[in-house]
């Protein structure tokens, strides 16, 4: 009787810390949206000219880019699966549970691109899961095909896509008035934010959709397949042969993250940097799950099973923790705060990432002693099981 009361909470620490560790790789990216007009743009900024700002941005580029939001998708999918079961044990209908839950996550999102972040992507999450929901029923081998053709379908796209413009002469970018309209907008008041965020959260969601969606969607399959079949359950079915693994996955992964990087430094936003996001299509799963093996694997020494405890809280309040990131990084780069956007020196970037993550990583620590979810996660969870869950840990005992 005790492996089986520890069992699910070992699996629930690992999956917790997993998403955790993501929400780095997601801060360390969505910073760059409010820091630096020029991010995501056909140009780059021209206040970062340095050989070590190229530098900094194409470590960004490499390691982070394109890779942490498919670890959270895939984490996704592999949720989803213990929401299956919570359902089961409860005796509860999952579809409506699951339809309540994605309609208050469209919602959140909703409020959050307009007001915080016109990046965001909790409406796309919404959206997908119901997607995800409908798909349910299918096998694994099925599941696992359509994931693998919504990669190489749109890694094809792309690179097709980026071989006509280069034969167009367009191997980069043209300068268009965007940086500049954002830069007056976010160091302005806190109106034209709003303003900004809001008349701008269509077009990103948009771009979202037609950069992300295809493969959001396969790694909210693969994450599902993985559920099912109990692969993040220590034992790991991967670990007798990690090094075999990782032997293929981390030089691929690394490659092809090496030429978008490259390319997204230093020739943005023409046929390039198009191949090379068409590339990394193929290659950044690859790079995601090698993340995911290692901090998987480390959890086995003492070391790591601290790390574990210390990322596991973040990972639990993951919606928070998404959100909260957006109100920081509001209230220093904003009009509804400091207005920093395109004055900070570009390696204090780097820095008040690990600052923001550390405070994240206390926060959290200090908010679950006390109480058994989130805030943002116990008003999904009210949502999604139509009653008022316990705030409080004393309530609940």
């Amino acid at each position: 009787m005790s492996r089986s009361r520890s069992a699910p909470a070992a699996r629930l620490d690992q999956v917790d810390a997993l998403r955790g560790f993501a929400l780095l790789g997601i801060l360390a990216v969505n910073i760059w949206s409010f820091a630096d007009p020029y991010y995501a743009s056909p140009v780059s900024n021209p206040a970062y000219s340095s050989g070590l700002d190229h530098a900094v941005r194409w470590l960004v580029s490499i390691l982070f880019e394109a890779k942490f939001y498919l670890l959270f998708s895939f984490l996704f999918g592999y949720s989803f699966t213990l929401q299956m079961d919570a359902a089961q044990r409860s005796g509860e209908r999952f579809v409506p549970r699951m339809l309540r839950r994605q309609l208050a996550l469209l919602a959140i999102g909703l409020v959050h691109g307009a007001l915080l972040f016109h990046g965001e992507i909790l409406s796309l999450y919404a959206v997908l899961g119901l997607v995800l929901l409908m798909l349910r029923g299918w096998s694994a081998r099925w599941a696992t095909g359509l994931a693998i053709l919504l990669i190489t379908g749109t890694a094809l796209l792309f690179l097709l896509f980026g071989i006509s413009l280069l034969e167009a002469g367009l191997y980069t970018g043209t300068a268009d008035g965007e940086p500049l309209l954002k830069d007056l907008a976010l160091s302005g008041s806190a109106l034209q934010t709003l303003a900004y965020n809001a008349s701008h959260w269509l077009e990103t969601a948009a771009a979202l959709w037609l950069l992300q969606g295809p493969s959001t969607l396969a790694m909210f399959l693969l994450g599902y397949v993985a559920g099912r079949k109990q692969l993040l359950v220590a034992p790991y079915t991967f670990a007798p042969r990690l090094t075999r693994r990782l032997a293929l996955t981390l030089p691929l992964g690394l490659g092809g993250a090496l030429l978008y990087g490259y390319w997204a430094a230093y020739a943005p936003g023409g046929g390039l940097e198009i191949i090379g996001y068409g590339i990394s299509q193929l290659t950044a799963p690859l790079l995601a799950a090698s993340y995911a093996m290692l901090l998987l694997k480390s959890f086995d020494s003492a070391l790591g099973q601290r790390l574990c405890r210390r990322l596991a809280p973040l990972g639990r309040m993951s919606l928070s923790n998404y959100l909260l990131q957006s109100l920081i990084l509001s209230l220093l780069f904003t009009g509804y705060g400091l207005g920093l956007v395109n004055h900070l020196p570009l390696l204090w970037i780097p820095l008040l990432v690990i600052a923001i993550y550390l405070l994240q990583m206390q926060l959290s620590a200090l908010w679950l002693r006390s109480h058994l979810y989130g805030p943002c996660e116990w008003l999904l969870r009210a949502v999604t099981i139509a009653a008022w869950p316990s705030w409080r840990k004393r309530l609940a005992a």
